[in-house]
């Protein structure tokens, strides 16, 4: 036996006295008709990070942040999830000559207790970027929402954003520079080194120039808001921009202003699929525009159709949606919801070409109009869960395209006091509901809504909150995706053997 293998050994043996359940496994060979691992077990993930955007540089911006954690079987009683400024000082604090550390700042807001919200509240321009980490039982399925008041100006009206995790590629259709709207992308860096981002630009005639849209630098520990309008001199209706990431990583939101119709947060779409899902498009809707861009070299036809509470149907004349290669491109879908709950599903006429997508949605008449956005979405999952509810302002979608789901929703505990409460839904194949949502027991405060599908048929949903601020009909829509709370852990069984070749 050589010294190699001996090292091996030690190094192996002292490892199992760490962990105490340090296993090796060699791979099967091909033929042998064994299996190297058993089936994975699933559990709870034990870290969480979200980053939520500076809400508002209004003054008159009324900002509430809501976090909320279902309770996951399989997690201990340690844990804890914090809300910070992202600041740049944190990362520069120990380069003084002296190197001494600033204290760190005290976190907008601490969770409790999992299946009970907390909120925190903050108003005016100034508010920071925040970065949120969770651990232990918090981690699991942890969301926070952030939900901005804005009573006039640009922008004006009800701006919502779920805050999201870091991640390397986003894409955006939907964006504008055109003159009545003032779009900013947040870009939020959580880490302690440099982030190195690259933007680029695509209109309806291609890649738009960009002048300085290559090796923009995020600091650590903060966030960098961009006009979109001065990376170009075009000024465009509808652009898609995508973000990648090339060193690091980075939470990536638009916010999207308009002179007349208000504003929201613009969350990335999902990733380009040939199949696509952009669901709770609302009831009232008075103007719907779809956008949307394919990163390939081939172009794509799309089939639209609407699913509605009675099944899915074709939007007079947009019955098929060419996307060229590389361009974005954009329609006028006009009242296509026609007072009934719907989703829009786009799918390939012919051969499948991933695309990205984003509709912008319009309620309300002539200057009390408000608008808001809804991306392309992933499927719910296992479970996905939504903060900042109201006895009376939320409406939960929930569509099912490709065959009936039975689904269980669930209203938490209040903020400040109630009991949760469950119901199930059946949501028939092809169609949407905007289903009646069960309400906590003397529900004081906002409460979280968490979507778990009992049947393997794909669920989309989504959430519309409303308020109303000097007579103008404010909304906003966020997207249930998987919350990715559990993590498949395969089995590995002990198997010194490849200590031994």
């Amino acid at each position: 036996m050589n010294r190699t293998t001996l090292s091996l050994i030690a190094g192996t043996a002292a490892l199992a006295a760490v962990t105490g359940f340090a296993t090796l496994t060699e791979p099967a060979a091909p033929g042998d008709g064994g299996s190297a691992t058993g089936a994975a077990a699933v559990l709870p993930v034990e870290r969480t990070s979200l980053l939520c955007p500076a809400p508002s540089s209004s003054d008159l911006a009324e900002t509430t942040y809501t976090s909320f954690t279902p309770v996951t079987k399989g997690t201990g009683s340690d844990g804890t999830a914090q809300l910070r400024a992202a600041t740049a000082d944190s990362a520069a604090a120990g380069s003084a000559a002296d190197d001494k550390k600033k204290p760190a700042a005290k976190p907008v807001l601490t969770p409790k207790a999992p299946g009970t919200p907390v909120t925190g509240d903050t108003s005016g321009g100034d508010a920071p970027a925040l970065v949120g980490t969770a651990d232990g039982r918090f981690a699991p399925g942890w969301t926070v929402q952030e939900t901005t008041q804005v009573a006039a100006g640009t922008g004006r009206g009800l701006l919502g954003v779920t805050c999201a995790e870091p991640d390397t590629d986003f894409w955006f259709p939907g964006v504008s520079t055109a003159a009545d709207r003032t779009d900013y992308l947040h870009l939020t860096n959580p880490d302690d080194s440099a982030a190195v981002v690259d933007l680029e630009l695509y209109g309806k005639d291609g890649a738009v120039p960009t002048t300085v849209g290559e090796g923009l630098t995020v600091r650590p520990n903060s966030s960098e808001p961009i006009l979109l309008s001065t990376l170009t001199d075009q000024k465009q209706d509808d652009l898609t921009v995508h973000v990648n990431v090339r060193s690091g990583r980075v939470g990536a939101a638009v916010q999207a202003l308009d002179d007349k119709l208000g504003g929201d947060w613009l969350a990335a779409s999902t990733d380009p699929a040939g199949s696509l899902v952009v669901p709770g498009i609302p009831k009232d809707a008075t103007a719907v525009r779809l956008v949307a861009f394919t990163p390939g070299d081939a172009d794509a036809d799309l089939k639209v159709q609407l699913a509605a509470p009675s099944g899915l149907i074709t939007p007079a004349g947009n019955e098929t949606l060419h996307v060229k290669a590389g361009m974005t491109t954009a329609v006028d879908l006009g009242d296509v919801t026609r007072g009934e709950a719907g989703s829009l599903v786009l799918t390939p006429t012919d051969r499948s070409v991933p695309v990205v997508a984003a509709v912008r949605v319009v309620r309300g008449k002539g200057d009390k109009q408000e608008s808001a956005y809804i991306p392309a979405a992933s499927p719910v999952g296992t479970r996905a869960s939504v903060a900042d509810n109201t006895a009376k302002g939320s409406t939960l979608s929930l569509t099912a395209p490709q065959g009936t789901a039975k689904v269980k929703v669930t209203a938490s505990a209040g903020s400040a006091g109630g009991a949760a409460a469950s119901q199930t839904y059946t949501i028939k194949a092809g169609t949407t509901q905007d289903v009646p949502l069960p309400v906590p027991a003397g529900l004081k405060g906002t409460y979280a809504l968490t979507v778990e599908p009992l049947t393997d048929t794909p669920v989309y949903a989504s959430r519309m909150l409303v308020g109303t601020a000097d007579g103008v009909p404010g909304f906003t829509i966020q997207t249930l995706p998987d919350d990715r709370g559990t993590v498949a852990v395969p089995e590995a069984e002990e198997d010194l053997r490849v200590l031994q070749k």
